[in-house]
Protein backbone atom coordinates (compact mmCIF):
# COMPACT_ATOMS: atom_id res chain seq x y z
CA UNK A 1 0.00 0.00 0.00
CA UNK A 2 1.49 3.34 -1.10
CA UNK A 3 1.70 6.26 1.30
CA UNK A 4 0.42 8.80 -1.23
CA UNK A 5 -2.80 6.88 -1.83
CA UNK A 6 -6.05 7.65 -0.04
CA UNK A 7 -5.93 4.28 1.77
CA UNK A 8 -2.30 4.80 2.83
CA UNK A 9 -2.89 8.30 4.15
CA UNK A 10 -6.03 7.22 5.97
CA UNK A 11 -4.07 4.37 7.58
CA UNK A 12 -1.39 6.81 8.75
CA UNK A 13 -3.98 9.22 10.15
CA UNK A 14 -5.75 6.34 11.90
CA UNK A 15 -2.46 5.24 13.48
CA UNK A 16 -1.68 8.79 14.63
CA UNK A 17 -5.10 9.24 16.19
CA UNK A 18 -4.90 5.82 17.88
CA UNK A 19 -1.55 6.76 19.45
CA UNK A 20 -3.01 10.09 20.53
CA UNK A 21 -6.01 8.35 22.04
CA UNK A 22 -3.68 5.95 23.89
CA UNK A 23 -1.80 8.91 25.36
CA UNK A 24 -5.02 10.62 26.41
CA UNK A 25 -6.14 7.40 28.10
CA UNK A 26 -2.78 6.50 29.65
CA UNK A 27 -1.86 9.77 31.35
CA UNK A 28 -5.08 10.20 33.39
CA UNK A 29 -5.00 6.49 34.17
CA UNK A 30 -1.46 6.67 35.55
CA UNK A 31 -2.36 9.77 37.56
CA UNK A 32 -5.34 8.01 39.14
CA UNK A 33 -3.28 4.88 39.80
CA UNK A 34 -0.53 6.89 41.54
CA UNK A 35 -3.08 8.69 43.71
CA UNK A 36 -4.81 5.41 44.62
CA UNK A 37 -1.39 3.90 45.41
CA UNK A 38 -0.53 6.72 47.81
CA UNK A 39 -4.00 6.76 49.40
CA UNK A 40 -3.70 3.02 49.99
CA UNK A 41 -0.35 3.56 51.75
CA UNK A 42 -1.93 6.27 53.92
CA UNK A 43 -4.83 4.02 54.81
CA UNK A 44 -2.56 1.09 55.71
CA UNK A 45 -0.33 3.38 57.75
CA UNK A 46 -3.37 4.71 59.67
CA UNK A 47 -4.54 1.17 60.43
CA UNK A 48 -1.03 0.26 61.69
CA UNK A 49 -0.91 3.38 63.87
CA UNK A 50 -4.34 2.63 65.34
CA UNK A 51 -3.05 -0.75 66.49
CA UNK A 52 -0.45 1.07 68.56
CA UNK A 53 -2.76 3.84 69.80
CA UNK A 54 -5.21 1.34 71.28
CA UNK A 55 -2.59 0.18 73.77
CA UNK A 56 -0.88 2.21 76.47
CA UNK A 57 2.39 0.30 76.19
CA UNK A 58 5.02 0.38 73.52
CA UNK A 59 5.29 -2.37 71.00
CA UNK A 60 8.30 -4.48 70.20
CA UNK A 61 10.67 -3.19 67.48
CA UNK A 62 10.09 -6.31 65.39
CA UNK A 63 6.32 -5.74 65.43
CA UNK A 64 6.73 -2.07 64.57
CA UNK A 65 8.99 -2.98 61.68
CA UNK A 66 6.46 -5.53 60.44
CA UNK A 67 3.61 -2.98 60.60
CA UNK A 68 5.60 -0.43 58.62
CA UNK A 69 6.63 -3.08 56.07
CA UNK A 70 2.99 -4.10 55.58
CA UNK A 71 2.03 -0.45 55.09
CA UNK A 72 4.96 0.11 52.68
CA UNK A 73 6.22 3.21 54.54
CA UNK A 74 9.18 4.26 56.71
CA UNK A 75 7.31 6.20 59.39
CA UNK A 76 3.85 7.44 60.27
CA UNK A 77 2.94 10.81 61.78
CA UNK A 78 -0.63 11.40 62.93
CA UNK A 79 -1.96 14.78 63.95
CA UNK A 80 -4.86 14.57 66.37
CA UNK A 81 -6.29 17.38 68.47
CA UNK A 82 -3.70 19.82 67.12
CA UNK A 83 -0.91 17.54 68.40
CA UNK A 84 1.60 16.08 65.89
CA UNK A 85 2.62 12.65 67.06
CA UNK A 86 5.18 10.28 65.53
CA UNK A 87 3.35 7.00 65.86
CA UNK A 88 5.56 4.55 63.96
CA UNK A 89 9.09 5.08 62.74
CA UNK A 90 12.06 3.30 61.21
CA UNK A 91 15.40 4.40 59.79
CA UNK A 92 15.06 6.42 56.55
CA UNK A 93 17.67 5.40 53.95
CA UNK A 94 18.02 8.94 52.56
CA UNK A 95 16.73 12.46 53.21
CA UNK A 96 13.22 13.40 52.12
CA UNK A 97 13.43 15.08 48.68
CA UNK A 98 9.83 16.09 47.96
CA UNK A 99 6.51 16.49 49.76
CA UNK A 100 3.09 15.82 48.19
CA UNK A 101 -0.18 16.97 49.76
CA UNK A 102 -3.07 14.90 48.41
CA UNK A 103 -5.67 17.10 50.09
CA UNK A 104 -5.51 19.94 47.55
CA UNK A 105 -4.27 18.24 44.38
CA UNK A 106 -5.86 18.99 40.97
CA UNK A 107 -6.13 16.94 37.79
CA UNK A 108 -3.22 18.79 36.22
CA UNK A 109 -0.95 18.39 39.26
CA UNK A 110 -1.81 14.69 39.50
CA UNK A 111 -0.88 14.13 35.84
CA UNK A 112 2.30 16.21 36.22
CA UNK A 113 3.39 14.34 39.35
CA UNK A 114 2.59 10.97 37.76
CA UNK A 115 4.75 11.73 34.67
CA UNK A 116 7.57 12.92 36.93
CA UNK A 117 7.38 9.78 39.09
CA UNK A 118 7.28 7.52 36.01
CA UNK A 119 10.42 8.91 34.36
CA UNK A 120 12.45 9.55 37.54
CA UNK A 121 14.48 6.33 37.82
CA UNK A 122 16.26 7.30 41.04
CA UNK A 123 14.94 5.69 44.23
CA UNK A 124 14.05 8.67 46.43
CA UNK A 125 12.22 9.18 49.72
CA UNK A 126 9.13 11.38 49.58
CA UNK A 127 6.67 12.69 52.19
CA UNK A 128 2.94 12.29 51.54
CA UNK A 129 0.16 14.09 53.43
CA UNK A 130 -3.50 13.19 53.44
CA UNK A 131 -6.71 13.12 55.38
CA UNK A 132 -7.22 10.15 57.76
CA UNK A 133 -10.17 7.88 57.01
CA UNK A 134 -13.17 7.66 59.33
CA UNK A 135 -12.17 10.99 60.94
CA UNK A 136 -9.20 9.32 62.63
CA UNK A 137 -7.39 12.64 62.97
CA UNK A 138 -6.65 15.88 61.23
CA UNK A 139 -3.69 14.94 59.04
CA UNK A 140 -1.75 11.75 58.46
CA UNK A 141 1.78 11.92 57.14
CA UNK A 142 4.01 9.10 55.84
CA UNK A 143 7.40 8.75 54.17
CA UNK A 144 8.02 6.11 51.54
CA UNK A 145 10.36 5.11 48.72
CA UNK A 146 9.52 5.97 45.10
CA UNK A 147 11.01 2.86 43.42
CA UNK A 148 8.19 0.41 44.40
CA UNK A 149 5.60 2.99 43.28
CA UNK A 150 7.35 3.53 39.94
CA UNK A 151 7.53 -0.24 39.32
CA UNK A 152 3.84 -0.59 40.10
CA UNK A 153 3.02 2.34 37.77
CA UNK A 154 5.02 0.75 34.93
CA UNK A 155 3.24 -2.58 35.36
CA UNK A 156 -0.15 -0.85 35.46
CA UNK A 157 0.70 1.26 32.38
CA UNK A 158 1.72 -1.81 30.40
CA UNK A 159 -1.51 -3.58 31.29
CA UNK A 160 -3.56 -0.50 30.41
CA UNK A 161 -1.70 -0.05 27.11
CA UNK A 162 -2.12 -3.68 26.12
CA UNK A 163 -5.86 -3.68 26.83
CA UNK A 164 -6.54 -0.30 25.21
CA UNK A 165 -4.27 -1.14 22.29
CA UNK A 166 -6.28 -4.26 21.52
CA UNK A 167 -9.56 -2.33 21.48
CA UNK A 168 -7.98 0.57 19.56
CA UNK A 169 -6.53 -1.72 16.89
CA UNK A 170 -9.85 -3.52 16.49
CA UNK A 171 -11.67 -0.17 16.20
CA UNK A 172 -9.08 1.20 13.77
CA UNK A 173 -9.21 -1.88 11.55
CA UNK A 174 -13.00 -1.85 11.46
CA UNK A 175 -13.00 1.89 10.71
CA UNK A 176 -10.34 1.50 8.02
CA UNK A 177 -12.21 -1.22 6.17
CA UNK A 178 -15.52 0.60 6.59
CA UNK A 179 -14.14 3.82 5.11
CA UNK A 180 -12.41 1.84 2.38
CA UNK A 181 -15.71 0.18 1.58
CA UNK A 182 -17.76 3.38 1.66
CA UNK A 183 -15.28 5.83 0.07
CA UNK A 184 -12.12 4.33 -1.43
CA UNK A 185 -13.82 1.58 -3.41
CA UNK A 186 -16.48 3.93 -4.89
CA UNK A 187 -13.76 6.47 -5.77
CA UNK A 188 -11.73 3.78 -7.52
CA UNK A 189 -14.89 2.74 -9.35
CA UNK A 190 -15.44 6.36 -10.36
CA UNK A 191 -11.87 6.63 -11.66
CA UNK A 192 -12.22 3.36 -13.54
CA UNK A 193 -15.41 4.63 -15.23
CA UNK A 194 -13.64 7.85 -16.21
CA UNK A 195 -10.72 5.93 -17.70
CA UNK A 196 -13.05 3.56 -19.59
CA UNK A 197 -15.11 6.46 -20.89
CA UNK A 198 -11.97 8.32 -22.04
CA UNK A 199 -11.07 5.38 -24.27
CA UNK A 200 -14.32 5.70 -26.27
CA UNK A 201 -16.31 8.84 -25.36
CA UNK A 202 -18.66 8.31 -28.31
CA UNK A 203 -19.92 5.04 -26.79
CA UNK A 204 -23.02 5.86 -24.73
CA UNK A 205 -22.81 2.48 -23.00
CA UNK A 206 -19.75 3.70 -21.09
CA UNK A 207 -21.63 6.51 -19.36
CA UNK A 208 -21.55 5.88 -15.61
CA UNK A 209 -24.70 4.82 -13.79
CA UNK A 210 -24.81 6.52 -10.35
CA UNK A 211 -25.13 3.95 -7.56
CA UNK A 212 -22.93 5.17 -4.69
CA UNK A 213 -24.54 4.99 -1.25
CA UNK A 214 -22.62 8.00 0.11
CA UNK A 215 -24.47 11.18 -0.81
CA UNK A 216 -21.39 13.22 -1.77
CA UNK A 217 -20.05 10.46 -4.02
CA UNK A 218 -23.47 9.97 -5.57
CA UNK A 219 -23.63 13.69 -6.38
CA UNK A 220 -20.20 13.40 -8.00
CA UNK A 221 -21.34 10.38 -10.04
CA UNK A 222 -24.49 12.20 -11.14
CA UNK A 223 -22.45 15.23 -12.20
CA UNK A 224 -20.05 12.96 -14.10
CA UNK A 225 -22.93 11.14 -15.79
CA UNK A 226 -24.46 14.48 -16.84
CA UNK A 227 -21.13 15.69 -18.21
CA UNK A 228 -20.51 12.42 -20.08
CA UNK A 229 -24.01 12.52 -21.57
CA UNK A 230 -23.54 16.08 -22.81
CA UNK A 231 -20.06 15.32 -24.13
CA UNK A 232 -21.20 12.21 -25.98
CA UNK A 233 -24.07 14.15 -27.52
CA UNK A 234 -21.71 16.97 -28.48
CA UNK A 235 -19.22 14.58 -30.04
CA UNK A 236 -21.98 12.96 -32.08
CA UNK A 237 -23.20 16.36 -33.20
CA UNK A 238 -19.67 17.43 -34.16
CA UNK A 239 -19.26 14.21 -36.13
CA UNK A 240 -22.47 14.94 -38.01
CA UNK A 241 -21.32 18.54 -38.53
CA UNK A 242 -18.01 17.28 -39.91
CA UNK A 243 -19.85 15.06 -42.37
CA UNK A 244 -22.14 17.94 -43.25
CA UNK A 245 -19.11 20.19 -43.70
CA UNK A 246 -17.63 17.77 -46.21
CA UNK A 247 -20.89 17.75 -48.13
CA UNK A 248 -21.13 21.56 -48.06
CA UNK A 249 -17.55 21.85 -49.28
CA UNK A 250 -18.36 19.63 -52.27
CA UNK A 251 -21.53 21.60 -53.00
CA UNK A 252 -19.69 24.90 -52.65
CA UNK A 253 -17.03 23.70 -55.09
CA UNK A 254 -19.61 22.86 -57.76
CA UNK A 255 -21.68 25.97 -56.97
CA UNK A 256 -18.61 28.16 -57.41
CA UNK A 257 -18.17 26.82 -60.93
CA UNK A 258 -21.83 27.49 -61.73
CA UNK A 259 -21.63 31.04 -60.35
CA UNK A 260 -18.48 31.70 -62.35
CA UNK A 261 -20.40 30.90 -65.52
CA UNK A 262 -23.25 33.14 -64.35
CA UNK A 263 -20.74 35.92 -63.76
CA UNK A 264 -19.62 35.70 -67.38
CA UNK A 265 -23.19 36.22 -68.59
CA UNK A 266 -23.69 39.06 -66.10
CA UNK A 267 -20.61 40.79 -67.54
CA UNK A 268 -22.32 40.88 -70.92
CA UNK A 269 -25.42 42.46 -69.36
CA UNK A 270 -23.38 45.52 -68.41
CA UNK A 271 -23.06 46.41 -72.12
CA UNK A 272 -26.85 46.45 -72.53
CA UNK A 273 -28.41 49.81 -73.41
CA UNK A 274 -31.56 49.10 -71.38
CA UNK A 275 -31.62 51.58 -68.45
CA UNK A 276 -33.25 49.04 -66.11
CA UNK A 277 -30.60 46.46 -66.95
CA UNK A 278 -27.85 49.02 -66.46
CA UNK A 279 -29.21 49.81 -62.98
CA UNK A 280 -29.60 46.18 -61.98
CA UNK A 281 -26.35 44.88 -63.47
CA UNK A 282 -23.99 46.31 -60.77
CA UNK A 283 -26.14 44.86 -57.98
CA UNK A 284 -26.31 41.53 -59.81
CA UNK A 285 -22.54 41.53 -60.28
CA UNK A 286 -22.02 42.37 -56.61
CA UNK A 287 -24.36 39.60 -55.46
CA UNK A 288 -22.71 37.02 -57.71
CA UNK A 289 -19.27 38.16 -56.58
CA UNK A 290 -20.26 37.78 -52.94
CA UNK A 291 -21.74 34.34 -53.65
CA UNK A 292 -18.48 33.24 -55.27
CA UNK A 293 -16.53 34.69 -52.36
CA UNK A 294 -18.82 32.87 -49.92
CA UNK A 295 -18.23 29.57 -51.72
CA UNK A 296 -14.47 30.09 -51.59
CA UNK A 297 -14.70 31.02 -47.93
CA UNK A 298 -16.77 27.91 -47.23
CA UNK A 299 -14.13 25.77 -48.89
CA UNK A 300 -11.47 27.46 -46.76
CA UNK A 301 -13.59 26.99 -43.64
CA UNK A 302 -13.92 23.28 -44.37
CA UNK A 303 -10.13 23.05 -44.35
CA UNK A 304 -9.43 25.17 -41.28
CA UNK A 305 -11.34 28.27 -40.14
CA UNK A 306 -12.50 31.66 -41.35
CA UNK A 307 -9.65 33.41 -43.18
CA UNK A 308 -8.04 36.34 -41.35
CA UNK A 309 -9.56 39.72 -42.16
CA UNK A 310 -7.96 41.88 -44.82
CA UNK A 311 -8.12 45.30 -43.23
CA UNK A 312 -8.90 48.50 -45.12
CA UNK A 313 -10.43 51.89 -44.40
CA UNK A 314 -13.83 52.69 -45.91
CA UNK A 315 -16.88 54.85 -45.42
CA UNK A 316 -19.25 52.92 -43.19
CA UNK A 317 -22.35 54.79 -44.36
CA UNK A 318 -21.91 53.33 -47.87
CA UNK A 319 -21.62 49.80 -46.46
CA UNK A 320 -24.69 50.25 -44.23
CA UNK A 321 -26.74 51.59 -47.15
CA UNK A 322 -25.62 48.67 -49.32
CA UNK A 323 -26.71 46.17 -46.67
CA UNK A 324 -30.14 47.75 -46.30
CA UNK A 325 -30.65 48.07 -50.05
CA UNK A 326 -29.88 44.37 -50.40
CA UNK A 327 -32.72 43.62 -47.94
CA UNK A 328 -35.17 46.00 -49.65
CA UNK A 329 -37.08 43.81 -52.06
CA UNK A 330 -40.77 43.69 -52.83
CA UNK A 331 -42.83 41.11 -50.99
CA UNK A 332 -46.45 40.36 -50.31
CA UNK A 333 -45.87 40.68 -46.57
CA UNK A 334 -45.88 43.77 -44.35
CA UNK A 335 -43.62 46.68 -45.17
CA UNK A 336 -40.29 46.94 -43.38
CA UNK A 337 -38.72 50.38 -42.99
CA UNK A 338 -34.93 50.58 -43.10
CA UNK A 339 -33.17 53.39 -41.23
CA UNK A 340 -29.52 54.37 -40.95
CA UNK A 341 -28.12 56.49 -38.14
CA UNK A 342 -24.52 56.81 -39.26
CA UNK A 343 -22.30 59.93 -39.43
CA UNK A 344 -21.67 60.58 -43.14
CA UNK A 345 -17.91 60.92 -42.65
CA UNK A 346 -17.42 57.88 -40.36
CA UNK A 347 -14.44 55.81 -41.57
CA UNK A 348 -13.99 52.28 -40.19
CA UNK A 349 -10.91 50.07 -40.43
CA UNK A 350 -12.03 46.47 -40.97
CA UNK A 351 -12.50 43.77 -43.60
CA UNK A 352 -15.32 45.20 -45.72
CA UNK A 353 -16.61 41.91 -47.08
CA UNK A 354 -16.61 40.18 -43.70
CA UNK A 355 -18.33 43.14 -42.02
CA UNK A 356 -20.90 43.12 -44.82
CA UNK A 357 -21.63 39.46 -44.07
CA UNK A 358 -22.04 40.23 -40.36
CA UNK A 359 -24.48 43.10 -40.93
CA UNK A 360 -26.30 41.21 -43.68
CA UNK A 361 -26.92 38.25 -41.37
CA UNK A 362 -28.21 40.50 -38.59
CA UNK A 363 -30.43 42.55 -40.94
CA UNK A 364 -31.85 39.45 -42.64
CA UNK A 365 -32.69 37.84 -39.30
CA UNK A 366 -34.42 41.06 -38.21
CA UNK A 367 -36.43 41.33 -41.45
CA UNK A 368 -37.56 37.70 -41.30
CA UNK A 369 -38.60 38.12 -37.64
CA UNK A 370 -40.70 41.22 -38.48
CA UNK A 371 -42.32 39.61 -41.52
CA UNK A 372 -43.25 36.58 -39.41
CA UNK A 373 -45.39 38.82 -37.18
CA UNK A 374 -47.46 40.12 -40.11
CA UNK A 375 -47.04 43.71 -38.91
CA UNK A 376 -45.10 46.77 -40.03
CA UNK A 377 -41.66 47.16 -38.47
CA UNK A 378 -38.36 49.01 -38.65
CA UNK A 379 -34.70 47.98 -38.89
CA UNK A 380 -32.03 50.48 -37.96
CA UNK A 381 -28.26 50.40 -38.38
CA UNK A 382 -26.33 52.91 -36.30
CA UNK A 383 -22.63 53.42 -35.74
CA UNK A 384 -20.19 55.68 -33.96
CA UNK A 385 -16.63 56.01 -32.76
CA UNK A 386 -15.05 56.45 -29.32
CA UNK A 387 -11.55 56.40 -27.87
CA UNK A 388 -11.38 52.58 -27.90
CA UNK A 389 -12.72 51.86 -31.38
CA UNK A 390 -15.99 51.72 -33.33
CA UNK A 391 -19.43 50.53 -32.28
CA UNK A 392 -22.20 49.39 -34.62
CA UNK A 393 -25.83 48.96 -33.58
CA UNK A 394 -28.38 46.79 -35.38
CA UNK A 395 -31.84 46.98 -33.84
CA UNK A 396 -35.37 46.14 -34.93
CA UNK A 397 -38.93 46.40 -33.70
CA UNK A 398 -39.60 42.69 -34.02
CA UNK A 399 -41.05 40.28 -31.45
CA UNK A 400 -37.71 39.49 -29.76
CA UNK A 401 -35.70 36.28 -29.71
CA UNK A 402 -37.33 33.04 -28.51
CA UNK A 403 -36.12 31.45 -25.29
CA UNK A 404 -34.22 28.67 -27.05
CA UNK A 405 -32.30 31.17 -29.17
CA UNK A 406 -31.29 33.11 -26.05
CA UNK A 407 -29.96 29.98 -24.35
CA UNK A 408 -27.87 28.87 -27.35
CA UNK A 409 -27.03 32.21 -28.93
CA UNK A 410 -24.12 32.16 -31.43
CA UNK A 411 -24.09 28.32 -31.43
CA UNK A 412 -24.49 26.69 -34.87
CA UNK A 413 -27.51 24.47 -35.43
CA UNK A 414 -28.88 25.22 -31.94
CA UNK A 415 -29.30 29.00 -31.80
CA UNK A 416 -31.79 29.47 -34.64
CA UNK A 417 -34.01 32.54 -34.22
CA UNK A 418 -36.93 31.23 -36.29
CA UNK A 419 -38.62 27.96 -37.11
CA UNK A 420 -36.50 26.02 -39.57
CA UNK A 421 -33.45 28.22 -38.94
CA UNK A 422 -30.04 26.70 -38.38
CA UNK A 423 -28.43 29.41 -36.30
CA UNK A 424 -25.44 29.51 -38.64
CA UNK A 425 -25.91 33.21 -39.41
CA UNK A 426 -25.32 34.41 -35.85
CA UNK A 427 -22.53 31.87 -35.28
CA UNK A 428 -20.67 33.02 -38.41
CA UNK A 429 -21.25 36.67 -37.55
CA UNK A 430 -19.83 36.24 -34.05
CA UNK A 431 -16.79 34.37 -35.42
CA UNK A 432 -16.08 37.07 -38.00
CA UNK A 433 -16.29 39.81 -35.36
CA UNK A 434 -13.97 37.87 -33.06
CA UNK A 435 -11.55 37.61 -35.98
CA UNK A 436 -11.32 41.41 -35.88
CA UNK A 437 -10.48 41.30 -32.17
CA UNK A 438 -13.95 42.61 -31.35
CA UNK A 439 -17.15 41.19 -29.93
CA UNK A 440 -20.80 40.79 -30.85
CA UNK A 441 -23.22 41.22 -27.93
CA UNK A 442 -26.96 40.91 -27.51
CA UNK A 443 -27.90 44.16 -25.74
CA UNK A 444 -31.63 43.53 -25.29
CA UNK A 445 -34.47 41.42 -26.64
CA UNK A 446 -38.11 41.67 -25.60
CA UNK A 447 -41.54 42.20 -27.09
CA UNK A 448 -40.50 45.67 -28.32
CA UNK A 449 -37.59 44.42 -30.39
CA UNK A 450 -33.99 43.21 -30.39
CA UNK A 451 -30.70 45.07 -30.39
CA UNK A 452 -27.27 43.70 -31.25
CA UNK A 453 -24.10 45.72 -30.78
CA UNK A 454 -20.74 45.19 -32.46
CA UNK A 455 -17.50 46.56 -31.07
CA UNK A 456 -14.36 46.78 -33.22
CA UNK A 457 -11.17 47.96 -31.50
CA UNK A 458 -9.13 50.65 -33.20
CA UNK A 459 -5.81 49.13 -32.12
CA UNK A 460 -6.37 45.72 -33.69
CA UNK A 461 -3.57 43.24 -32.94
CA UNK A 462 -3.76 39.67 -34.15
CA UNK A 463 -1.86 36.56 -33.22
CA UNK A 464 -0.10 34.28 -35.64
CA UNK A 465 -1.46 34.48 -39.15
CA UNK A 466 -3.67 37.47 -38.42
CA UNK A 467 -0.62 39.71 -38.19
CA UNK A 468 -0.10 39.14 -41.91
CA UNK A 469 -3.56 40.47 -42.59
CA UNK A 470 -2.80 43.65 -40.71
CA UNK A 471 0.39 44.07 -42.69
CA UNK A 472 -1.42 43.43 -45.98
CA UNK A 473 -3.30 46.72 -45.63
CA UNK A 474 -0.10 48.75 -45.32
Amino acid sequence: MKVNTLSGRFLILTTVFVVLAEALILLPGLANFREDYLLTRLERAQIASLALLTTDTTIAPDLEKELLANAGVFNVVLRRDAVRQLVLSSPIPSPVTETYDLRNSTEWTRIRDAVHALFDVDNKVIRVLGEPVQKGGIVIEVTLATEPMRIAMVEYGLRLLSISAVFSVITAVLLFFLVRRLMVVPIKRLVAHMAAYAEAPEDARRIITPQASVEELRVAEEALASMQTQLTSSLRQKERLAQLGQAVAKISHDLRNILTTAQLFADRMESSEDPGVQRAAPKLMGSIGRAINLCETTLAFGKAKEPPPTLSRFMFSELAQEVLENEEHPSDGPAVEFITDVPPNLVIRADREQLYRVLNNLARNARQAIEATGQVGTIEIGAGENSDGWWIRVQDSGPGLPERAREHLFQPFTGGTRAGGTGLGLAIAAELVRGHGGRLDLVRTDETGTEFRIFLPSDISFDGGFEKAACAES
